[in-house]
């Protein structure tokens, strides 16, 4: 299942897809972004698939565009476009998954690769990595989803403050400001991101799915509107094989067996 820069294995329920250009520090071409976004589309349809984890290799995640790929003219914005439509496409299906995603900040994180680990529903992060902003640097605004991503993890402000000085936050401040779930050493990094995307891959898919999608759609949804679709979505999984599971495993005081069905 690898391609020339990403590995890809589906095990025990876990889809994990590693980006492997370490040459590069992870950046995208228009072939890779388009090899992670396939990737990403067809994980997240598999029913195979109970949980996805995206991680890197060497000591970056994804540093956004490879800039080598560039001439630095009018003539690029074709080129960039080429980036960021995949990459946009990649970070619709990790949005979208009817299944938790795990992202694995394992080292340096910029550009759009922002947008990549900020959608993931749980973020791990490694105490050896950092989250940069980077597309001043070279007179750019963002992709990816950062923008629409910071403004609500990190507030308006602060937000403008990581965009526009273009700071690095570290794996600390990440955690308190919100865009981690948590930091962890690196020496235990890839046990932690194992650990983490097992207990979701053994969890309520359905459920996870039905939690994702109302807590994304309560940013533009009213409060009447929202109950009542709370409201047909839990009386919805109520008919499902999980929720007996779930309640017989309350009872009896024993972990449920889950399928997803």
């Amino acid at each position: 299942m690898d391609t020339d820069h990403l590995s890809l294995e589906i095990d025990d329920g876990v889809g994990r897809i590693v980006m492997d250009r370490p040459e590069r520090h992870n950046a995208m071409d228009a072939a890779m972004a388009r090899d992670l976004a396939d990737a990403l589309e067809s994980l997240s349809a598999d029913d195979d698939v109970r949980c996805l984890v995206l991680t890197g290799t060497g000591g970056a995640f994804n540093t956004g565009a490879d800039l080598s790929t560039l001439e630095g003219d009018a003539s690029d914005a074709e080129r960039i476009g080429a980036i960021a439509t995949p990459l946009h496409r990649a970070v619709r299906a990790i949005a979208g998954a009817p299944k938790p995603v795990v992202t694995g900040i394992n080292g340096v994180v910029a550009g759009g690769g922002l947008g990549l680990a900020l959608v993931g529903d749980v973020v791990v992060i490694s105490e050896d990595a950092r989250l940069e902003y980077a597309y001043p640097k070279i007179g750019l605004s963002g992709d990816g989803g950062a923008t629409w991503f910071l403004p609500r993890l990190l507030g308006y402000r602060e937000a403008q403050r990581f965009a526009l000085l273009d700071e690095p936050i570290g794996p600390a401040d990440a955690v308190d400001l919100g865009l981690a779930t948590e930091a962890v050493p690196a020496d235990e990094f890839a046990d932690r991101l194992a650990e983490l995307a097992n207990r979701l891959a053994s969890g309520p898919t359905l459920a996870y799915a039905e939690i994702k999608t109302l807590l994304r759609e309560s940013t533009t949804a009213d409060l009447e509107g929202h109950l009542a679709t709370e409201k047909r979505r839990i009386t919805g999984l109520a008919e499902t094989a999980d929720y007996a599971a779930g309640l017989e495993g309350f009872f009896e005081k024993e972990r449920a067996g889950f399928e997803g069905r």
